[in-house]
């Protein structure tokens, strides 16, 4: 982590939690744009061109005009233990996905947020989303919280979160949720939508590779009275969404479920940018393993640059963390 002494620290990286000093414009861990100025003040990022303007939502300098270019992908990496990657895509002005990873002692946490595109400022609420919910994760597991209630307060506060961006209406602005919390018993995950998390088995003899998340969708309400995967997928409203955070939604009641895998393995987490490609879990493990297991972040780059092959159609956002972790924090730390 990048040293800084406290009298110069202004704030927190929004994305890996990082602290960062006067002027810094990206942060040094991740590389991430800095726009906000703590982790829960959202500012504009200044202009790289003239280094005194604020961006406005289009990425044009209020002083200057110019307009600054954003990279159309970013990542992170946590040492070789976890790491993400997330990509814009070829058909969308905006990333509206949102990553956050977390070291703790003992743990791994992972998530993954989609902004609804329907809805506004669908980038926000899955920043949101992501954040507070990786922030109040660590600060359930350092607490003693066992992973599963531990995830469910976590979405309850994304979902608050989420819904505070907003009132009732339609285009009030929503996101999907998935998370992952690797301990050294199993995996915990926790989902409201249709972003997912699955089981990548180096040895499918022990424990084969699987979804571990099922889809809050038509198409998966459809699949479960019976119509085949492929029917269900190709119906209209397919992707539908009957569950999301958001202030419109229903009460959210996310599903969480802990897996103990049998053997060795990697597990992958992904927005729909990703699945929509590549949605069979055999087919993702052929695809990842083996660098899933050992190069998390070569893995979750390969990913995202065969979904851009693929057609590119969504913002794509993947996060890749080995099971068993080969180390681990022995004191709690946010990275």
């Amino acid at each position: 982590m990048t040293t800084v002494e406290s009298e110069q620290v202004t704030g927190a990286c929004p994305v890996c939690g990082e602290r960062f000093a006067p002027g810094d414009r990206f942060c040094e861990y991740c590389g991430s744009a800095l726009t906000a100025q703590s982790a829960g003040e959202p500012v504009a990022a200044l202009c790289t061109s003239c280094g005194a303007g604020q961006l406005d939502a289009d990425g044009f300098c209020g002083v200057c005009g110019m307009r600054v270019h954003v990279p159309d992908r970013s990542e992170l990496d946590l040492g070789g233990i976890v790491a993400a990657v997330t990509d814009l895509g070829k058909r969308h002005e905006h990333n509206e996905d949102a990553m956050a990873l977390r070291l703790v002692e003992g743990a791994v946490v992972l998530v993954v947020c989609d902004g609804v595109s329907s809805s506004e400022h669908a980038d926000e609420a899955a920043q949101q989303a992501a954040v507070s919910a990786a922030d109040r994760l660590v600060a359930e597991l350092e607490a003693g919280t066992d992973p599963e209630s531990a995830t469910a307060a976590a979405v309850a506060v994304a979902a608050t979160a989420v819904s505070a961006l907003g009132d009732r209406s339609e285009s009030s602005p929503a996101c999907t949720y998935v998370s992952a919390v690797l301990t050294a018993a199993g995996v915990t995950v926790g989902w409201v939508g249709d972003s997912r998390a699955y089981w990548l088995a180096t040895d499918p003899y022990a424990t084969p590779s699987q979804c571990l998340t099922t889809d809050d969708s038509v198409a998966a309400g459809l699949i479960a009275l019976g119509v085949t995967e492929e029917q269900a997928m190709s119906s209209p409203g397919a992707h539908t969404l009957t569950a999301w955070l958001g202030a419109d939604a229903d009460r959210v009641e996310p599903h969480v479920h802990t897996f103990a895998p049998a053997g060795p393995g990697a597990v992958l987490v992904c927005s729909d940018g990703l699945w929509n490609y590549f949605s069979a879990a055999d087919a993702l493990a052929d695809l990842a393993l083996p660098s899933a297991a050992t190069a998390p972040l070569a893995a979750a780059h390969n990913l995202a640059d065969l979904a851009l092959a693929a057609g590119g159609g969504d913002n794509i956002t993947v996060a890749v963390a080995p099971f068993p972790a080969a180390s681990l924090p022995s004191t709690p730390r946010m990275s």
